[in-house]
């Protein structure tokens, strides 16, 4: 069943509606907490106060970070319907969705909005997660296209929504990965029409299962009886990127596209623990593919939730799902490598009261060798926090779970988690390391539920030490929502140092939305990136309200109006005086990644630096700026 009425509903709001949580909590819980929000407060400001003089690589204040690291100045907020940068700075557009990617597509047709063939061969909606690969003398441009907003991309239908199967295809195609070669022409990036490096992933896509998992029974199908390749990947928001060179794409909120044509069929607890239900959230996918009809094929939506690994430079391989990662909400992948040669990546699920992961890998890196197959096999573990700020990774292990087996782990992580007594976080999204020292930070960006009522696993939410404010809702105050969170990078256990990350903003548009639509583009802080002295501060990323912000982080928003419907973009910005990467005597640019996906380092060679690219809005078709 397809639930119309669910059209403008984010993903968190169609989660609680169609799945919503047990009841309240106690509040003397909360009462009884070691630390109150104000202790929290004091604390945090002088665990803070300690990191900011521990040396050159530590932490700095926002204010002074600002003066002295950034070289712009900073970009004070504004409802200015474009794209602001520094001054010295110019933006362009590099590729829009719907742009063709090969000489046989179609230009985009703005009055259809295109149809499933064309848009098989053009490039995706709503940009998130994205990372540029230097493969030989190429640029190759990978990101995510995390989903597609209906109101848009069926504008030419009168209910904004999929109406035949062909609107279902397009849909279907404009979700997934595209992946562009693009090369600077008269002083302007594009893309390379018939690149070899082009490539579209979709919803169709043939995937390989790998890891514990493969093979497991709640991953068999009618289809594929072994358990051992899926179709497509969809809803992938943030990204990671590995040191062999591959790209690191994270399903996130996949739950939104199953529904059951049995109004009467009973989702089991395990799938209402992902939010599968009998109605998705208005793509009506499985109205022409059963495989989503979960009364049909409840194990679909269990090959579903995974991080995929994909080879930017070998546009014929087969994406592989790594289940030894765990399934969840993936916001992003922090892979590092540890001193003893471990593969070790971090990772948050993105939904209220959910836990934060990490996997170490069995086998070590070693540079210039295969490690195609360090995702593999590995360990998982997830967080566990006092009120004292004291951290520990509790291995997820079927001894530990008491589950049967590591693929139960892998396939029913949640639930493993929650039978070890992880600490329920505020929506745990971008992971980033810090490149010179063992700290790991993590971005709680909200938790409305915060003390009120418990996760959909029944898991107690009561405030705790980093997680300390009830009712958690962001840019409610001006040191409410999101939380920093530092945790020791390699060690089994650790102290954990909280601080806000928002602090009181001088601009506050509080009526903004009442006269913008939709944001195009906006630089917020769900996220950072570990940040070079050349590189912006903040992650991009579209977001549906406008909230508190610091102008100190150098904050753009480019806003919207309702009645415009400018397809959304992926943007360069660059200084206006630099010298071109590919011109001769031109300094080499090194790009930082999308927020957190990998730790940006300082270019070696000299030159303009490509910064943090943006997010896909939510009504237009997404810009995605990079500044260089």
């Amino acid at each position: 069943m397809t639930d119309t009425a669910s059209i403008d509903l984010s993903f968190d709001e169609f989660d609680e509606q169609v799945n919503p949580a047990p009841e309240l909590t106690d509040f003397d819980q909360v009462v009884d907490r070691a630390i109150s929000r104000r202790g929290f407060l004091g604390r945090g400001i002088a665990v803070g106060a300690t990191a900011f003089v521990m040396g050159s690589t530590a932490l700095t204040p926002i204010r002074a970070f600002a003066a002295s690291r950034l070289a712009f100045d900073a970009v004070p907020a504004n409802s200015d319907d474009t794209i602001t940068v520094p001054n010295g700075y110019s933006w362009h557009i590099v590729v829009k969705w719907g742009d063709p990617l090969w000489s046989n597509a179609p230009d985009f047709d703005q009055a259809t909005r295109g149809n499933g063939a064309s848009q098989e061969t053009s490039y995706g909606d709503n940009i998130v997660g994205m990372a540029l690969f230097a493969i030989g003398n190429q640029n190759v441009l990978v990101n995510n296209n995390e989903y597609t907003n209906r109101k848009i991309i069926y504008g030419n239908r009168e209910s904004g929504l999929p109406e035949n199967a062909d609107d279902v295809r397009k849909g279907k195609a404009a979700h997934g990965v595209s992946v562009t070669e693009i090369a600077e022409k008269d002083g302007k990036w594009g893309v390379v029409i018939d690149s070899p490096f082009n490539r579209r992933i979709t919803a169709d896509t043939p995937m390989d299962i790998t890891g514990p998992a493969r093979g497991h029974d709640m991953l068999k199908t009618a289809a594929d009886p072994d358990g051992a390749q899926s179709l497509g990947t969809w809803n992938n928001c943030g990204n990671g990127r590995t040191p062999w060179g591959t790209y690191l794409a994270c399903e996130e909120n996949f739950n939104g596209y199953y529904s059951s044509s049995d109004e009467n069929f009973q989702p089991t607890d395990h799938m209402k623990r992902y939010g599968v239900s009998n109605k998705d959230w208005g793509y009506a996918w499985a109205t022409t593919d059963e495989r989503f009809d979960i009364s049909k094929h409840p194990n679909e939506s269990n090959r579903n939730g995974y991080v995929v690994e994909i080879d930017p430079a070998d546009p014929n391989s087969t994406p592989k799902k790594r289940t030894a990662l765990g399934r969840f909400k993936h916001e992003n992948a922090e892979l590092v490598i540890a001193n003893n040669g471990k593969v070790v990546v971090y990772m948050g699920d993105d939904e209220r009261g959910e836990f934060l992961y990490r996997f170490v890998s069995d086998g070590v890196y070693t540079q210039g060798s295969d490690n195609s197959d360090l995702l593999e096999n590995g360990r998982l573990y997830v967080a566990k926090f006092d009120d004292e700020m004291r951290g520990q990774w509790l291995e997820l292990s079927p001894e530990t779970s008491g589950m049967a087996s590591h693929g139960d782990v892998c396939v029913m992580t949640r639930q493993a988690a929650s039978k070890v007594g992880a600490t329920t976080m505020d929506r745990p999204e971008w992971v980033s390391a810090h490149p010179s020292k063992a700290e790991v930070y993590c971005c709680l960006t909200n938790n409305k539920n915060r003390g009120k009522k418990p996760n959909t696993g029944g898991d107690d939410t009561s405030a705790n030490g980093p997680n300390p404010r009830v009712g958690n809702n962001y840019g409610r105050s001006c040191v409410g929502g999101r939380m920093a969170v530092t945790i020791p990078r390699t060690a089994s256990t650790g102290t954990c140092s909280c601080w806000p990350a928002t602090r009181p903003s001088t601009t506050m548009h509080t009526a903004v939305r009442t006269t913008s639509r939709r944001t195009t583009c906006s630089i917020r802080r769900t996220g950072w990136a570990s940040i070079p002295p050349a590189c912006c501060g903040s992650r991009p990323t579209g977001t549906t309200a406008t909230r508190t912000t610091s102008p100190a982080w150098a904050t753009t928003r480019c806003w919207s109006p309702t009645r415009r419907r400018a397809r959304s973009s992926a943007s360069w910005s660059a200084r206006t005086n630099a010298k071109s990467p590919a011109s001769p005597g031109a300094r080499t640019a090194r790009p930082c990644s999308s927020a957190s996906s990998t730790r940006a380092k300082r270019a070696t060679a000299t030159g303009p630096t490509a910064a943090i690219p943006c997010r896909g809005p939510q009504s237009l078709r997404s810009p995605a700026t990079t500044a260089a």
